[in-house]
């Protein structure tokens, strides 16, 4: 106990020295499954918790091939030069046989990786909704507390379940490719209403006028959807993650953000939500990890699944089976 205690100090102090390693032992931590490993995970974020909420928090999704990497460094890179400190948390594919990560976004950001005011880390999804990593709120408040100012959420791409993504950030900015009307009705009303900003890239050479036409297009419908803030409008802006033009306006228009949800008290109203928010997900997640593991439940599961896939038992019937066994205990 007292050797987990020194470790678990040793791992606070090192990330509020800034110290990378640390920082990356803490989150490899809290993505175990490992129960000692996730007491200690536990143990570093309340030691750290005073230190954390200071950052800019950042989600950034779109399809696949729309340069959302590409995107981030130019802009990773343009934020570090305004004198922050950024922090990527890259959610990757995961491989469904091994659990394991994919793609590698250190090798797809190679310009921002070698930037000491820069941390790049790699998660595989994991299965969880959207892409995003069951553990990647912790590792944003480690990051936090390390006193990188402006994080990132990078997500896999588009689909309805990205509403986990606009649930752990302040910003919600979406990146969509030059296209006609086909690529507006392509992405899903609900991914609309959650964009606070809406990036088209590519906005360069033979694509520069279909972009303009594109923002126009986008411009226009996201007036017709119910505001998210009562300080804030979704805008939508054009740029070249290639050529390096518009990452500015980018970041103006998240510092108008900011200034704008923060004045009136909407941006802690939101963040006090996201919190009850995770409270119930971790409920939730808690439970089905301590059902999967229950002794009693261990046993009778393989005959339950059998049974419903026989087409013996159904779903509804098997489930409640199974936590009455759990539930009696």
């Amino acid at each position: 106990m007292t050797r987990a205690l020194d470790r678990a100090d040793a791992l606070v102090e090192g990330i509020r020295g800034g110290d990378r390693r640390s920082l990356a032992r803490a989150i490899t931590l809290t993505e175990s499954t490992r129960l000692d490993h996730r007491q200690l995970a536990d143990e570093v974020l309340e030691a750290l918790l005073a230190r954390t909420g200071g950052a800019t928090r950042i989600g950034i999704s779109g399809p696949p091939g729309v340069g959302k990497s590409t995107f981030i460094e130019a802009f990773g890179v343009h934020v570090i030069d305004q004198g922050h400190r950024l922090a990527v948390l890259a959610v990757d594919p995961s491989s469904r046989r091994s659990g394991g990560s994919i793609l590698g976004d250190k090798t797809r950001m190679a310009e921002l990786s070698h930037r000491p005011e820069a941390f790049i880390r790699p998660s595989p999804g994991g299965g969880h909704l959207g892409g995003v990593a069951r553990r990647t709120r912790e590792a944003m408040l480690l990051c936090e507390a390390a006193g990188f100012d402006v994080v990132v959420v990078e997500t896999i791409g588009v689909g309805q379940s990205e509403v986990a993504v606009a649930d752990m950030v302040d910003l919600f900015a979406l990146l969509v490719a030059p296209g006609g009307g086909d690529e507006l009705q392509g992405i899903k009303r609900g991914i609309m209403e959650l964009a606070d900003l809406v990036i088209v890239n590519k906005a360069d050479g033979d694509l520069a006028a279909a972009a303009g036409r594109t923002r126009a297009d986008y411009a226009s419908a996201v007036h017709l959807l119910r505001p998210k803030w009562r300080s804030w409008a979704t805008e939508v802006l054009a740029v070249s993650a290639l050529a390096g033009t518009g990452i500015t306006e980018v970041w103006q228009a998240i510092e108008r953000f900011c200034t704008a949800v923060a004045a009136d008290g909407e941006l802690a109203d939101a963040r006090a939500q996201q919190a009850t928010a995770w409270l119930w997900s971790e409920i939730g997640d808690t439970l089905i990890e301590r059902f999967r593991q229950d002794p009693a439940v261990r046993r009778q599961l393989p005959l339950a699944e059998a049974e419903v896939a026989a087409g013996r038992v159904t779903p509804t019937g098997a489930a409640r089976q199974l936590l009455d066994l759990f539930g009696g205990r």
